[in-house]
């Protein structure tokens, strides 16, 4: 089989040569385009990400084509229609970094838990005193999760080997496995009323825009702290300034900021310099940032070693599948 994969770096080449042997494998560092597309004309299988369009024109110029993969979960770069109509299965990665983001929700928790980021910054200018860096345990502190989807319920197995309460407040409940992991469905009021610490998980829609906001705020526990892994669009990032400002809640953890939903895959951040500086200039000076109780990292939750390496052997694992027809991920 020729496979072609388009927006490649350099280290990926190594690790889908060791999955995809036996095939020719062809690597191009542009996106996929009615430009270039010429290249690949009698190639069986493309591999792209979100830059690359596959559209009804490009895939009229690949008629050997069987198979489309792309290294990301989003696939609206894709015309599904036209590649129905010429029977192309195509795949996606559905899921890449539960563990991922849930571990660096832990790491915000904590930061702000124990004044880690106050002490660092402390050490850094020889100051080595203990005066206002009383911190918090955990145990026995209530957390509510907001979306208890894969990266929520890997939050949530996390609070509980902390030995907190945990509320979860989502559209879709399964009280089997509230049961086995020992959590409670609570109702969007009851966790802002109740929880110590509030933690969003939810996706960025019409439905779920500003989900904090001046309207609710007021029903934060006061002394409570906010951390958000998810999506900046969740949160009217002025409601939060205003709850810091009148010390409603305590602190924030944020790896997200709104303004930031230019980014559609947090791999995006990997491969667009653009995209980057626009964050970048997003985030410079901002009042936020200027606040010794707010703890922000730049939308890097999903970035770790093992959750890169995850999308790769995952399209590996697509594209295999196709040869042993018992095609996985499609979309």
């Amino acid at each position: 089989m020729k496979i072609a994969f388009f927006e490649i770096k350099g280290w990926e080449k190594k690790i889908l040569n060791k999955q995809l042997k036996g095939h020719q494998l062809f690597y191009f560092e542009e996106a996929l385009s009615e430009d270039n597309v010429s290249k690949i004309k009698g190639f069986d299988i493309v591999s792209v990400f979100i830059y690359s369009k596959v559209n009804k024109k490009v895939i009229a110029n690949l008629p050997k084509l069987k198979l489309i993969t792309t290294r990301s979960t989003g696939f609206d770069h894709i015309d599904l229609k036209e590649a129905s109509k010429r029977k192309i299965p195509v795949c996606n990665v559905p899921s890449y970094g539960e563990n991922t983001v849930a571990e660096h929700t832990f790491a915000l928790i904590l930061s702000l838990s124990r004044n880690i980021h106050k002490s660092y910054m402390r050490s850094q200018k020889n100051d080595y005193s203990i005066e206002g860096l009383k911190g918090f345990d955990l145990k026995g502190k209530t957390i509510g999760i907001i979306g208890a989807g894969k990266i929520g319920m890997h939050v949530i197995r996390m609070a509980r080997a902390f030995s907190m309460r945990v509320l979860v407040f989502d559209v879709n409940q399964d009280p089997f496995m509230a049961d086995v992991l020992g959590f409670e469905y609570a109702s969007f009021e009851q966790i802002l009323k109740e929880s110590d610490i509030l933690s969003l998980h939810a996706p960025h829609n019409k439905y779920t825009h500003h989900m904090i906001n001046m309207d609710n705020i007021s029903k934060i526990k006061r002394g409570a702290i906010l951390i958000n892994t998810s999506r900046g669009g969740l949160v009217d990032i002025d409601a939060l300034i205003e709850a810091l400002d009148k010390k409603i809640i305590a602190g924030a953890g944020l790896d997200v900021i709104e303004g930031e939903e230019l980014i559609k895959e947090e791999k995006q951040l990997l491969y667009d310099k653009e995209k980057t500086e626009s964050l970048g200039y997003l985030i410079k000076d901002h009042l936020l940032l200027n606040k010794d109780n707010v703890v922000f990292t730049p939308h890097i939750a999903f970035y770790s070693q093992e959750a890169l390496l995850r999308i790769l052997e995952t399209t590996g694992q697509n594209i295999n599948a196709y040869f042993d027809e018992n095609l996985i991920n499609l979309v």
